[in-house]
């Protein structure tokens, strides 16, 4: 007679391997369900695996700069789940970041902050920008109450290294390989909590890199800003950006106020601030596919009535959609479906908070709108006659791609159109007469959620996306305009084209709207994160798992189930034990933490994940050693 050494006597472990935003979300989920589905008295081991601070993780992490902000306001930043999120769990309500700095100043929270994010705290509000390593403190703090919140049984262990791999049978134990160690962490059921991750280079990147190490130029590669080796930028020097989203002003507030400029009020009434530099900037020719920065954090609240969301694009189209064969194509299938969900938001604000801005009752309009095909020319007829100024119409591809065709006689005449471009942007979005764009970004938040169950859908929703929803508080772009006043920011135009000059030596970019022959630089960054993908992370865990078989989607990220986010492998079938949550995922969401009564979908995820595990964990918490 035999132990079976796959199934000792010993409480059922689960490892979760990222101890960031998500991971923490999902602790979060197995306190909250923990009573109605493990019980309180059941012994569980919990294991983080998190080489970072726990909670905030890699990209939050307290040792970064002071001067990298949020994009999102306080008010806008919670962990916590709330009435609107579909869930079958419990709700456990919690407080926003912004809440929170109010309950730490106020003494009801004993948090032990250093003296400079305390007075960040003090001084916080709800419609503030935090640090990003204030949201590193909140993130710690909800990451220690889900801990406590877990059934006195759940013993926790936290591991601060790298886990590198995963092995065992499908319906066996797990063991998790950490980095350094020789003893793997035995498990029955592992979850990937990983966030965003280092590629290697494509070949185009190669190929840059290649040229710049022959030339003796630098190029930094698709990274972290924060992690980036900025100091091989020298002042004064041209320096080419490719990227025009959060990671340029990542760049651009390291590069500038990082090396001791500074801001100062002009005094003209405009509110618009003056660069002051250091002497130590580098000049930044920046551009990008659009050509534009992302659009401006939205700087009002909303009120009155909220748009019905979901109406055109919700669970029955996706339902339809999933009925079809195949995968759906996003141009063909979504698009239309979500330009219309965007139009009815953004029409449905317009007519009951503007009406007067409008020439049809709403249910007139409404009924007819419904009727309409997307897109085509009865429904644009409908709204030429409904709204009578253009002004007040949703022109999707002109918001998309504001330089589409233009032409400009001088990379001046350029640089004048933007910061006009971003003058008028910076006053709408911060206009309430302009709340049909507050209205389209709730629809959006609504469509995410709605896009997770057809899995991967391409990568050009996820720039919409980011490019309207995910932008700049208003402040950066007012700095921004700053810089470009004072030529520390040149503007490059839309459809950038970077080359390699052998002959000179240099590299090249040009925009397609602005004659001559472009710039030359000997330094080029790439100002954007790298793509998810499982193909050429850099991660030794999640290449591992798709060597051993997890299935991973043409875009190249990893598959899962979208009910329960149990990978997949290259057949179809659901791994019982593996779990994966993120965007390097098919069923990535748009983050850890979200934006409060929006049915956050990444809390939907946790929490069915969370039931999923508990669900697997509970009947072997009865086992007893099986002999053989």
């Amino acid at each position: 007679m035999s132990v079976r050494p796959d199934l000792p006597s010993r409480p059922p472990a689960v490892v979760i391997v990222g101890a960031g935003p998500r991971g923490t979300g999902l602790v979060e989920r197995l306190a909250a369900n923990a009573p109605e589905l493990y019980g309180d008295a059941t012994p569980l081991e919990l294991h983080l695996v998190d080489p970072h601070p726990p909670g905030g993780g890699r990209v939050w992490r307290p040792d970064q700069s002071p001067l990298l902000w949020m994009n999102s306001m306080a008010e806008d930043v919670t962990m916590f789940t709330d009435d609107t999120v579909e869930r079958e769990g419990p709700i456990r309500p919690g407080p926003s970041l912004a809440e929170w700095a109010e309950r730490v100043r106020a003494g009801a929270l004993a948090v032990d902050l250093a003296p400079e994010l305390a007075a960040e705290a003090a001084a916080l509000t709800g419609q503030s920008f935090a640090s990003r390593r204030l949201q590193s403190a909140y993130l710690a703090w909800v990451l220690e109450r889900a801990v406590a919140a877990l059934p006195p049984s759940v013993t926790v262990h936290r591991h601060p290294c790298r886990a590198v791999r995963i092995t065992g049978p499908r319906d066996g134990t797990q063991r998790v390989w950490l980095e350094g160690r020789a003893t793997p962490l035995r498990a029955d059921a592992v979850v990937l909590a990983l966030g965003h991750l280092d590629a290697e280079p494509d070949p185009r990147q190669r190929a840059l890199a290649s040229f710049a190490a022959d030339h003796g130029l630098v190029h930094l590669p698709p990274e972290f800003t924060a992690d980036s080796d900025l100091s091989r930028l020298r002042p004064g020097e041209p320096v080419l950006v490719r990227g025009f989203g959060l990671a340029f002003i990542d760049l651009m507030v390291l590069l500038t106020e990082g090396r001791g400029g500074r801001y100062e009020e002009t005094g003209d009434g405009t509110g618009a601030p003056a660069y002051r530099p250091s002497g130590r900037e580098p000049v930044l020719y920046v551009g990008s596919r659009r050509g534009v920065p992302y659009r401006s954090k939205i700087g009002y609240r909303w009120w009155g009535e909220r748009p019905p969301l979901p109406r055109f694009f919700g669970p029955a189209q996706v339902e339809e959609l999933l009925r079809r064969p195949g995968r759906p194509d996003f141009r063909r299938d979504l698009w239309p479906l979500i330009a219309k969900e965007l139009g009815f938001a953004h029409y449905h604000r317009l007519f009951t908070a503007h009406p007067e801005r409008t020439a049809t009752p709403w249910p007139d309009f409404e009924a007819r709108y419904a009727a309409c095909p997307p897109g085509g020319p009865e429904q644009r007829a409908l709204i030429a006659a409904a709204v009578p100024d253009p002004a007040d119409r949703l022109d999707l591809e002109t918001l998309d791609r504001p330089l589409a065709g233009r032409r400009f006689d001088s990379p001046e005449a350029l640089q004048q159109e933007l910061r006009q471009h971003i003058e008028a942007d910076l006053a709408r979005r911060h206009d309430p007469a302009h709340s049909p764009d507050l209205a389209v970004f709730l629809a959006l938040l609504s469509v995410y959620g709605q896009l997770l169950r057809l899995g991967d859908i391409g990568g050009p929703w996820h720039n919409f996306f980011s490019y309207l929803a995910s932008g700049p508080p208003g402040p950066r772009l007012r700095q921004l305009l700053a810089l470009s006043r004072a030529g520390v920011v040149r503007f490059l135009g839309a459809d950038v084209r970077v080359v390699a000059d052998p002959l000179r030596g240099v590299f090249r970019a040009s925009g397609a709207g602005v004659p001559g022959p472009g710039v030359e630089a000997r330094a080029l960054v790439e100002a954007r994160l790298p793509e998810p993908t499982v193909h050429r992370t850099r991660d030794p865990l999640l290449r591992s798992l798709h060597e051993d078989g997890a299935a991973a989607t043409p875009a190249g990220l990893l598959a899962v189930s979208p009910d329960d986010a149990r990978i997949l492998d290259r057949t179809g079938r659901r791994h019982p034990r593996r779990f994966a949550l993120g965007p390097y995922t098919d069923a990535r969401a748009s983050g850890g933490f979200a934006r409060p009564r929006t049915n956050a979908p990444a809390f939907r995820q946790n929490d069915a994940t969370a039931r999923a595990l508990l669900a697997l964990l509970r009947p072997l918490s009865c086992r007893a050693p099986l002999t053989v």
